[in-house]
């Protein structure tokens, strides 16, 4: 039915439109979205309900949107949160906020059309959304052929949505990274085909990451020399100033003082005349939502990032991509998702029994996954299982502490790294929820126990920082870099945070950095994520805060130099700058070893010997430079 014969069946009262979405969280379905569009008062009425539950937890949300007939918006209710009025005027402006609900995105779709499918649609509040038709895919659903139309669309959250409509103007699916992690919305009828179009989204997402590259190209590959910077070259020996480094082919041939060393003849010259030379930084903890975040991490220096938790497909897509045909982004080692099946499991990769769990481990490492990431309801014995067959596969096992042990028993039962502080800071208390001394004799204990086991903590400290800031505290005040964000992330991570006051913020902080310096003190390899902070600026911050917590700042460059490459056994090919590794490295303004947030002042990045502008790379994302 054709959105003019839509809008006039409704406006006459003929019969309220109904549909339902099943939602998933990295394609595990977790809960659905109704809603009913029908007349009133002369024009329409969308109603629409929000129930999902995602890792035993439920929440739901509704939202009420006016419009007049046409789908010009007059008022958007959302539960919790203030009425937005749409302003008035002629102008091509619709009222939304974020991806969610996604009925309002299929009403503003049918706007859009009938405004004359405008590149850019201003929204109330916020940035301009682009809207650009992509292609066409057909699906099988009951026996039936349906061809659907996809688009893009940017600027509803951090990189772009792909949504799919049918030609009664129906959203019929939609791929968004709605709260950091991959969502997916498919309407109750083609749910049967949503292994279909999220195959069409990743190449979709591929195509997207492709016109990335083609606006940003490198600006120097093959063979260059860097000159005149003073070099850190992460192995702990001294810098050396006025140096000369020589990148062929994407590797380091030869890293060391300018005098007495020959460039050879033809040879491109980059100068670094006044800033700092240093090894690539590794973002050991995030979960790669968008082929936005290869720009943005390579910007802030990431040239190497673990994913821990997506997609399988996407996630071997985007890194094929970047491994063979030099797409935009940093190396990308992955951490292979796996929980227990049922309602409450956190991705479509889950393991129920040992069998399951030995043959989940085989297809990761078929895919070349350097890890498992274990999740939270796994049971015991099939931790043991994953692990056993994991090891015996060479690979290595980190990952949530699941809920039915504790970190000594997931150590124990193979687990070779672990994701975020609290399982660790748990086994250093006298209870759950009591004080923790550092100094105490558990907590002593607890210490000796990991650091004899060789045990990788990834702390994601600022991603702690991030989530539960106090509302008394500016975001800007501990994170700089959210001046430079687009609006969406902007105002993203200044909405969060919670009751706490600034006061019991700090406290909180100041126990995490007490716990990370204790542990850091004993020997005990600690390596820095951000999780789903601020992209990029995350990680900085994570840096930061070891100094905070007692690290040098040579120690904490390391941390996220030679000790990430260590973790991952890339030690040999990864982390320093020496003759025959990878040629990643950055320059920097300013002098970290002095002041370690000179990190964030990356001048040029280089990434498998291919060098870039970092201003360039952030303003291809949305981000000031």
């Amino acid at each position: 039915m054709k959105p003019a014969v839509l809008l006039l069946i409704l406006a006459n009262g003929l019969y309220a439109e109904r549909g339902t979405f099943v939602i998933h969280s990295i394609l595990h379905a977790i809960g659905e979205e109704r809603y009913e569009i029908s007349p009133h008062n002369g024009g329409l009425l969308l109603e629409a309900t929000n129930e999902q539950s995602d890792r035993g937890t439920t929440r739901s949300s509704s939202a009420t949107l006016r419009m007049k007939s046409d789908y010009t918006p007059e008022t958007l209710a959302l539960k919790g949160k203030p009425v937005m009025t749409a302003p008035g005027g002629a102008g091509k402006v619709f009222t939304i906020q974020g991806a969610a609900p996604f009925a309002v995105q299929m009403v503003m779709m049918r706007y859009w059309a009938s405004h004359g499918r405008p590149a850019s649609l201003a929204v109330a509040g916020a940035e301009p959304v682009r809207i650009a038709r992509v292609g066409r895919d057909t699906i099988s659903v009951a026996g039936h052929t349906v061809a659907l139309e996809r688009y893009t669309i940017a600027n509803l959250m951090f990189g772009r949505e792909i949504l799919w409509m049918n030609a009664r103007s129906e959203l019929a699916a939609a791929m968004t990274f709605a709260g950091g992690l991959p969502m997916e919305a498919v309407r109750t009828e083609y749910e049967p085909a949503l292994a279909s179009l999220f195959r069409a989204g990743v190449l979709q997402e591929m195509a997207n990451l492709a016109a990335l590259g083609r606006e940003v190209p490198a600006e120097k590959t093959g063979s260059f020399a860097i000159i005149g910077a003073t070099l850190v070259d992460g192995t702990g020996r001294p810098p050396v100033p006025n140096s000369m480094l020589l990148v062929r082919d994407g590797r380091i041939v030869s890293a060391g003082p300018r005098e007495g060393t020959a460039i050879p003849r033809g040879t491109p010259v980059v100068d670094g005349t006044g800033q700092m030379l240093l090894p690539g930084l590794w973002e050991m903890h995030i979960h790669y939502s968008g082929v936005e975040f290869g720009p943005a991490l390579l910007a802030a220096g990431v040239t190497t990032a673990r994913d821990l938790g997506g997609e399988f497909d996407y996630l071997v897509a985007q890194r094929d991509a970047i491994e063979k045909r030099g797409a935009r982004g940093p190396r990308l080692l992955l951490g292979g998702l796996v929980d227990d099946g049922g309602a409450k499991a956190f991705g479509h990769i889950t393991a129920a029994t040992p069998e399951e769990g030995r043959a989940v481990v085989q297809k990761y490492h078929d895919a070349r996954f350097q890890q498992m990431k274990l999740y939270t309801f796994l049971s015991p014995e099939v931790v043991s299982a994953i692990a056993s067959e994991a090891h015996k596969l060479g690979m290595t096992v980190t990952g949530h502490v699941p809920r039915a042990m504790d970190a000594f028993a997931g150590v124990e039962a193979g687990m070779d790294q672990i994701n975020h502080l609290n399982y660790v800071s748990n086994m250093m208390r006298g209870s759950a929820d009591g004080p923790l001394d550092v100094n105490s004799e558990r907590a002593r204990k607890a210490i000796a126990f990991f650091q004899s086991h060789g045990t990788v903590v990834d702390p994601t400290a600022s991603w702690g920082e991030m989530a539960g800031h106090s509302k008394e505290v500016e975001v800007a005040g501990f994170e700089p870099g959210i001046g430079n964000a687009p609006l969406i992330l902007n105002t993203k991570f200044r909405a969060m945070g919670g009751d706490t006051t600034a006061q019991q913020m700090r406290a909180r902080l100041e126990q995490t950095l007490a716990v990370i310096g204790a542990l850091h003190k004993a020997g005990v390899p600690i390596v820095p994520g951000s999780d789903t902070g601020l992209v990029g600026y995350g990680l900085h911050r994570e840096i930061e805060l070891y100094v905070q917590a007692g690290m040098t700042p040579m120690e904490a460059i390391q941390s996220a130099t030679i000790v990430s490459a260590r973790a991952m056994g890339l030690e040999r090919d990864s982390g320093s700058i020496e003759a025959g590794k990878r040629a990643d490295l950055i320059l920097v303004n300013g002098d970290p070893l002095t002041n370690i947030s000179d990190l964030r002042r990356v001048a040029r990045v280089v990434s498998n010997g291919r060098l870039y502008d970092p201003a360039k790379l952030w303003r291809s994302v949305g981000f000031k430079p």
